[in-house]
C-alpha cells in the first residue's frame, strides 16, 4: 500500500518541514509541529478551444506597412531601420559612461512626442544638470525617479507617453518579489511588465541594460529573446567615436551601425565615418594599410596598423585591438606556411584606427599586407586600398559587395587596389581604378613587395 505524504506544521507560525522538530527554527516555539497529509493537487484537464484562430495561408497574408516614427537623429534612425517603431521593445546595451543616457535625453528632446524618462540610478536635479548641459528643454518629457515597478507603470498610464525609457532595467524591483533587485527573477518579471504594456497600449520603450566585464549585456539572456531590438554601444572613455550597432533587428537589418563623437555638448553624428576613420599622416610609415568594410547597407573606409618586432623570449606576442586575436593567429599561420614568412620569432601587434572593430573576412588580405609592410619597414603607396579573404590554403577569395567598397574608396581618392581575382568579372569596366588582382597569398606579398 502507498504511503501518503505528509508534512510537519508549526502552529504558532505556519513554518513547514518535511520532518518533525523539536523547536521550530522560524519562532524558536517548542512542541508546536503537527502532522498533516499532503493534499494530492487536481490534474487540470486542457479543454480544446472552439473559437477562432489567428491563421492563415501564407501566400493569403497581406502585408501591411510598419509605421515608423523618426527619432530626429538620423545615425540612430539608421541603426534602428528608418527609426521608431510603434509598440516594439528596443534594449539598449553598453559600457557605463559610454553615453546611453545622453543620446536618449538628445532623441527625446528632437522627438517632439510625449516621452517618460524612468532613472533609477540617479536623482531628479542630476538629470536636469545633464540635460542642461546638452541643451535638452523639451516640455514634453517627463522625469520620474523611482525603482517600484507598479509604481512606474502607474506613471506610464498618467503620463500617456509616445515613448518611455527604462535607466536601468538592473535598478527596478517587484516588491511582491522576494529577490534583489538585479536578479533573473526581478529582471525578468519587470521586463516582462514593461514590455505587456509597451504592446498593450502601442508604446516604444527603451530599456537600457548594464554589461559585464567582457562587453556583453548583463542579465538573463531571456531578454535579447523577448525585445524587439537590441542595440549595442561601442567605444571607450580614451576615444572620442562611439558606434551604435545592432546586434537584433526585427523591423530591419540587424547589420547597420550609427557613428557618433562625443562632443562637450553632447554626442554629434558623424556623417562622413570614413573620412574620421583614415589619418592621411599614419599611412606614410610602415605597417599600415587601408580597407573597406561594410556595415550593414554602407561600405566604410578604415585604417588597420600593424607592428612587427622581435620577440625576445620564449612566447611571442599576439595583441589585436579591433581584430579577432584568434583570427590573426590563423592569418599569420597562413603566411608562415604559403609564404614562407618566418614569424615564430617576432611580436606582432594589430590595431584598427578609429575604435572601430572589424570582423568580416574581407579585412584579411589588409591585414597580411600591414604585417608584410612592417616587417620590410617600407609603407604600401598612398592612395592603395586593400581588399580579401584569406583561406587556410593560401587563396584569396571574392568578397560580396566590392563595386560599393572601390567606389567609396574613388571617391576619398584612392586610384589603386589590390583587390581577388574573383571578383574581376564583377568589376570590369565599372570603375575607374587602376586594379591589381591577386588569387593567392603569395602573389599578393610579391605583389606587395614589389610596391614597396
Amino acid at each position: 500500500m502507498k504511503k501518503e505524504k505528509t508534512k510537519f506544521v508549526c502552529s504558532s507560525c505556519g513554518y513547514e518541514s518535511i520532518r518533525w522538530l523539536g523547536k521550530c527554527p522560524e519562532c524558536e516555539a517548542w512542541n508546536s509541529f503537527t502532522e498533516e497529509r499532503v493534499e494530492k493537487p487536481e490534474v487540470a484537464v486542457r479543454k480544446g478551444y472552439s473559437g477562432d484562430l489567428n491563421m492563415g495561408k501564407l501566400g493569403a497574408i497581406e502585408l501591411t506597412k510598419v509605421s515608423r516614427f523618426s527619432s530626429g537623429i538620423g545615425e540612430l534612425d539608421r541603426t534602428l531601420g528608418g527609426g521608431f517603431v510603434p509598440g516594439s521593445v528596443i534594449l539598449l546595451g553598453g559600457e557605463p559612461g559610454i553615453g546611453k543616457s545622453t543620446i536618449l535625453l538628445q532623441a527625446l528632446e528632437a522627438l517632439r512626442k510625449p516621452s517618460l524618462y524612468v532613472t533609477g540610478e540617479e536623482s531628479l536635479q542630476q538629470i536636469k544638470l545633464r540635460a542642461e548641459r546638452l541643451g535638452v528643454k523639451s516640455e514634453l518629457i517627463t522625469i520620474l525617479a523611482e525603482t517600484d515597478t507598479s509604481k512606474i507603470l502607474a506613471a506610464i498610464e498618467r503620463t500617456e507617453p509616445q515613448l518611455f525609457v527604462i535607466d536601468s532595467i538592473q535598478t527596478v524591483n517587484n516588491p511582491e518579489l522576494m529577490s534583489s533587485p538585479g536578479t533573473v527573477t526581478q529582471i525578468r518579471e519587470s521586463a516582462y511588465a514593461f514590455i505587456e504594456n509597451a504592446k498593450k497600449m502601442n508604446r516604444t520603450a527603451v530599456i537600457i541594460g548594464h554589461v559585464t566585464k567582457e562587453g556583453s549585456l548583463a542579465g538573463p539572456k531571456i531578454l535579447e529573446h523577448i525585445v524587439d531590438t537590441v542595440l549595442q554601444f561601442e567605444g571607450d572613455g580614451s576615444n572620442l567615436f562611439r558606434i551604435i550597432r545592432a546586434v537584433k533587428n526585427r523591423f530591419g537589418s540587424a547589420n547597420e551601425i550609427g557613428v557618433f563623437e562625443m562632443q562637450g555638448s553632447g554626442l554629434k553624428e558623424v556623417l562622413n565615418p570614413s573620412g574620421v576613420f583614415l589619418n592621411e599622416e599614419n599611412r606614410v610609415n610602415s605597417g599600415s594599410c587601408v580597407t573597406a568594410v561594410f556595415e550593414g547597407t554602407r561600405a566604410i573606409l578604415t585604417e588597420v596598423q600593424a607592428l612587427v618586432v622581435p620577440s625576445y623570449f620564449g612566447n611571442p606576442s599576439r595583441i589585436t585591438s579591433g581584430f579577432d586575436q584568434r583570427k590573426l593567429s590563423i592569418l599569420l599561420a597562413v603566411l608562415e606556411k604559403r609564404a614562407r614568412m618566418n614569424l615564430s620569432n617576432k611580436n606582432v601587434f594589430i590595431n584598427v584606427s578609429g575604435g572601430i572593430r572589424i570582423d568580416e573576412p574581407a579585412s584579411d588580405l589588409p591585414i597580411c599586407l600591414s604585417v608584410v609592410s612592417s616587417i620590410r619597414e617600407k609603407p604600401l603607396p598612398v592612395g592603395t586600398i586593400v581588399i580579401g579573404e584569406v583561406g587556410l590554403g593560401g587563396e584569396i577569395r571574392g568578397v560580396p559587395q566590392i563595386l560599393a567598397r572601390l567606389k567609396e574608396a574613388e571617391k576619398l581618392g584612392f586610384t589603386t587596389a589590390i583587390i581577388p581575382k574573383g571578383n574581376g568579372k564583377e568589376i570590369k569596366g565599372k570603375t575607374g581604378m587602376k586594379l591589381t588582382f591577386v588569387s593567392s597569398i603569395e602573389e599578393a606579398v610579391n605583389t606587395a613587395k614589389a610596391y614597396i
